[in-house]
């Protein structure tokens, strides 16, 4: 299978109005389905109209959407022979069915069964971008999706730092008592960090550098017929708007991607080489400046953090040795880390770090699947991305994400996975390689 497999066309009006609904339930995911499926079972139903606004949902009820929505679009405008090599096509396939071999003997069949069909949901948003979205020459009303969700989850984010967080607190201390409150959730509201619509901040700090630089360029090309300064004005707004909420989000490894990313990006500027370097060594040392400043305290007192992480990929990769083949199941970390952890070690329910995961959960061939997956897929996409900017700013914003699960757990929130399997998919199809609107600042200084 060669990259002129299937050339991009140009979409129909049912292509169009699909992607328009893959867009809304895009957008609808990143908003309220932002909880780790492992958590699913303590959904509680919203009483009220405030709660169903601020509460998030299970993914189930996603997956009710997601189902016959892909289903439909596979059958009605499916084309299955994609630009990408075989390999790349059958890799999610190899892993999630090893995930389905690995729950036969899983060590807990409550949490295998609340992550298995998440895991497939992501395969089938793959497959439903690739075999579906990719092949259009450019999907635009689903990158509207991308977009609007991620500007709501922006203003979520906002209404938290200007006194939601506080109003919050006193509305749950009020409704439920903090006799009711989990650890986690204690622990969350005691802090200015904010995390919008999702589970924690980090995960915030996630589907920012996902969506961030995609949704830039495309409010450039989009705001191209507007005067320059408008344009402008726009694009600036934007970053700035998701840049302040990666700092409120306090995540120091977000902070450390988003630095790696505007260096990447800054060598795609259409300037001299001199130039070029100069740009990426001003990014790096006002970065890392910022990074020390903010952070001094927190490493000046030992970066708990950090020491537990370590603590629980100590425990992955123990478990990995212990179950070399099948692992202890599908989503299932927390209960072998329970019985690997030092007695003063802080309790998780994930490993933050979704590589490692694979091999504790499903054995190293799992392991060895996903990482082949998202590695090959960032290798051979990369090439095929630097021919149009908005190719490459979804290509930019998936590395990014994949470095960030080094030491996260993005794989197993819905909010942060279905959309990066369906972006993932996109570009392996062929989708946003074709450019139609103008250049970005990554292709032109100006005009």
């Amino acid at each position: 299978m060669t990259d002129t497999a299937a050339q991009p066309s140009t979409p129909s009006q049912g292509q169009r109005l699909y992607a328009l609904f893959v867009g809304l339930f895009l957008a609808f995911t990143l908003f309220k389905v932002g909880n780790p499926v492992i958590l699913d079972h303590r959904f509680t139903p919203p009483q009220d109209a405030h709660q169903w606004l601020l509460f998030v949902f299970p993914s189930r009820w996603a997956m009710v959407v997601l189902v016959p929505l892909a289903v439909i679009g596979l059958a009605l405008f499916g084309r299955f022979r994609p630009a990408a090599p075989r390999w790349l096509v059958w890799l999610p396939l190899v892993w999630f069915g090893w995930q389905c071999l690995s729950a036969t003997q899983t060590v807990s069949r409550q949490l295998t069964a609340q992550t298995l069909p998440h895991l497939g949901a992501c395969a089938l948003c793959f497959y439903l971008a690739l075999f579906v979205l990719g092949p259009m020459r450019r999907p635009e009303r689903f990158l509207w999706g991308a977009v609007a969700g991620l500007a709501l989850l922006l203003a979520a984010g906002f209404q938290q730092h200007f006194g939601g967080l506080e109003e919050t607190r006193q509305w749950i201390y009020e409704t439920r008592g903090m006799e009711n409150l989990t650890p986690e959730m204690k622990k969350k509201l005691a802090s200015n960090r904010i995390f919008s619509q999702l589970v924690y901040p980090n995960a915030f700090a996630g589907a920012i550098l996902l969506l961030l630089p995609l949704s830039l360029v495309w409010i450039w090309q989009i705001s191209e017929r507007l005067a320059i300064a408008t344009q402008w004005l726009l694009t600036l707004l934007l970053a700035a708007a998701g840049l302040g909420c990666l700092y409120w989000t306090g995540s120091k490894g977000g902070w450390l991607v988003a630095l790696a990313m505007g260096l990447a990006a800054s060598f795609r500027l259409s300037w001299s080489r001199r130039a070029k370097f100069a740009v990426a060594a001003a990014v790096l040392m006002l970065g890392l400046a910022g990074f020390t400043w903010k952070y001094h305290g927190y490493f000046a007192k030992g970066a708990t953090s950090v020491g537990a992480r370590f603590d629980y990929w100590d425990a992955a990769w123990k478990t990995a040795v212990q179950k070399p083949w099948l692992g202890s199941g599908p989503g299932t970390f927390q209960v072998v880390y329970a019985q690997l952890k030092r007695p003063d070690s802080e309790m998780a329910r994930l490993a933050h770090n979704d590589y490692l995961e694979q091999a504790s959960d499903s054995g190293w061939i799992g392991f060895l699947a996903y990482l082949a997956f998202w590695a090959g897929s960032l290798a051979f996409l990369y090439r095929k991305s630097v021919c149009s900017p908005l190719a490459f700013a979804v290509w930019l914003g998936l590395a990014g994400w994949a470095l960030q699960e080094m030491a996260e757990f993005g794989l197993y929130i819905p909010a942060l996975a279905w959309p990066a399997f369906l972006l993932l998919g996109c570009l392996c199809g062929g989708g946003f390689v074709v450019d139609e609107g103008g250049a970005s600042p990554l292709e032109s200084p100006g005009r």
